[in-house]
């Protein structure tokens, strides 16, 4: 997504994460968005270690991209 510097005014494609959540009751709610530098599997690890401290229990199904260090594709 292409993000503007707030300082330096220029605009720089930077990966956003998403994190949205659909419990029992049906109700969608977003639950964070994260900018960050680079993409990574370090950066992922710590949106999924900041839900769990944030009270999320379980992550029944994830969507990735098919980065590094993300879950292998079905066949």
């Amino acid at each position: 997504m292409a993000i503007r510097d707030a300082d330096s005014r220029t605009v720089n494609n930077k990966p956003v994460y998403v994190a949205s959540g659909i419990p029992r009751d049906g109700q969608r709610d977003v639950l964070g968005l994260r900018i960050a530098e680079n993409e990574g599997a370090k950066f992922r690890l710590s949106v999924m270690n900041e839900l769990k401290s944030r009270g999320a229990q379980d992550v029944p199904i994830a969507f990735v991209d098919g980065l590094k260090g993300g879950p292998q594709r079905l066949p």
